[in-house]
């Protein structure tokens, strides 16, 4: 079965839309990762500042890869950016990774 990484960002209310927008550009990043099977954005709604990124793949190395390449090499600027080697302050205050595996799932019926 396939595994989930859930990345909770606590994100200031001034900075909510600097997120949105960085995660937004990066569109079609992760899509062509080996062994990746779903992205969310979560946008807190009320009681916290904490905006959830859900991923799904189909195995902890297909993660593991990805975060040891395209993701790795994403996170330490090499995106030509306007000042050589400066990168844009984080939007997020802190970070913390969760990891589930799927035991059961279920999708709407078909109607017909």
């Amino acid at each position: 079965m396939s595994i989930v990484k859930i990345n909770a960002l606590t994100v200031p209310a001034e900075q909510r839309e600097v997120l949105e927008q960085r995660f937004a550009s990066r569109a079609g990043a992760v899509e062509g990762s080996d062994g990746f099977e779903w992205f969310e954005l979560l946008r807190p709604v009320e009681g916290t500042d904490q905006y959830l990124v859900y991923t799904r793949w189909r195995s902890e190395e297909d993660f593991q890869a990805w975060m040891e390449g395209p993701m790795k090499a994403a996170h330490q600027g090499g995106g030509g950016g306007a000042g050589a080697g400066e990168r844009p302050k984080p939007a997020a205050s802190g970070s913390a990774v969760w990891s589930f595996e799927v035991v059961q799932q279920a999708a709407p019926k078909q109607q017909g």
